[in-house]
């Protein structure tokens, strides 16, 4: 699978150096269950999507809700373990480690490009 570099184009800034797409239903469904850690650098873009779940988790994670031309319309941060986000507004979601998207200063009208690494 490639990885995927997450670029904030309104900050100027990189949310994720190696990200991975979950785009099928099973990849989707798994998303970042059964991981034991997070590192900064990574994140998972799971498209198309509206609400996710961090049943099972274990950490926290930023949650960033993405039009279809990955405008930031939502974000919620830290989601602890246990809880659910969505955004019936959104295409798809960016699953980022917790704390990215205040340190990078991403905010809800940012534009985001996500293609693959070089």
């Amino acid at each position: 699978m490639s990885k995927l570099v997450v670029r904030n184009l309104t900050r100027g800034t990189i949310l994720a150096e190696a990200a991975s797409l979950a785009g099928t239903s099973a990849t989707r469904l798994k998303g970042l269950l059964g991981r034991t850690s997070f590192p900064s650098g990574e994140g998972l873009w799971i498209a198309p999507c509206e609400a996710v779940h961090t049943i099972g988790m274990q950490f926290p994670i930023d949650v960033l809700f993405l039009s279809r031309n990955r405008q930031v319309v939502k974000i919620r941060h830290r989601v602890p373990s246990w809880r659910l986000a969505a955004c019936l507004r959104a295409h798809s979601v960016l699953e980022l480690p917790a704390g990215t998207a205040l340190s990078t200063k991403t905010e809800p009208g940012d534009h985001l490009d996500i293609s693959e690494v070089n």
